[in-house]
């Protein structure tokens, strides 16, 4: 199992390598073309390019080959991966101490202060968008509940938001959302999922058998951002 986990790990640090790299085909002959395409879109406070035909053959081909995504916060422009690659990741502060059995579900970071610390990455004018979208992203506060006697707790559900685009453009900065969640009441037998989403309708989702094996894919999900969501299929996650 251990070697399954590496191999997995990395497919997702080679997706995040090359999205990172800045590679021109030396026999392509619009690498060039279409590399200063992307310093253009770098440099536009808007994302924006020309409208002539040459320029948009540019962005058809830099949208297939993931290089660029529609940007969630300026309307018609676009936004470089390799520029999305330098923004932070968010989830809880305590993950990795859940993941090594140090803590229990219910000590983890609430998803109020995780999407907190997103919306106070995102520039003054990107937060109110952001807080409007703050029930859809990060949910109702967990509850615990007594009942005869018992402290019932409700299914755990944790929030994560990386960079990256799906069929549709992130929520402002360019990020999708997702969680680690507990499918049923029973963690030990009712199975667990891993859901990654963008502002609309797209999504990827992955269901696992146990929580480890939950916690190993959000880890993968995290060291393969940024990306399109379709890219996660090679990561076993299926389109809703």
């Amino acid at each position: 199992m251990r070697g399954n986990i590496f191999r997995e790990i990395g497919i997702a640090l080679v997706l995040r390598v090359w999205h990172r790299l800045d590679v021109i085909v030396p026999h392509d002959p619009y690498a060039e073309f279409d590399h200063n395409v992307l310093d253009m879109i770098e440099q536009s406070p808007v994302g924006a390019v020309p409208r002539t035909p040459s320029y948009q053959d540019a962005l058809d081909r830099l949208r297939a080959s993931h290089q660029i995504y529609t940007d969630s916060d300026h309307v018609d422009g676009f936004v470089t991966v390799r520029s999305l690659a330098k923004r932070p990741c968010f989830q809880a502060n305590n993950f990795e101490a859940w993941m090594a059995g140090s803590i229990e579900a219910g000590a983890l970071e609430s998803n109020a202060a995780i999407f907190e610390r997103y919306v106070a990455s995102l520039p003054l004018a990107w937060r109110v968008k952001a807080e409007s979208m703050r029930l859809v992203v990060a949910g109702r506060p967990a509850h615990h509940r007594k009942h005869g006697g018992v402290i019932l707790h409700d299914p755990v559900h944790t929030l994560f938001l990386v960079p990256g685009a799906g069929p549709n453009p992130g929520i402002p900065g360019n990020y999708l959302h997702g969680s680690v969640l507990q499918l049923g009441a029973n963690p030990d037998t009712d199975g667990w999922s891993v859901h990654v989403h963008d502002r609309d309708d797209g999504a990827a989702m992955c269901d696992t058998r146990t929580l480890r094996e939950a916690q190993e894919k959000w880890a993968e999900v995290v060291a393969s951002s940024p990306f399109h969501l379709s890219e996660l299929a090679v990561l076993g996650f299926r389109a809703n």
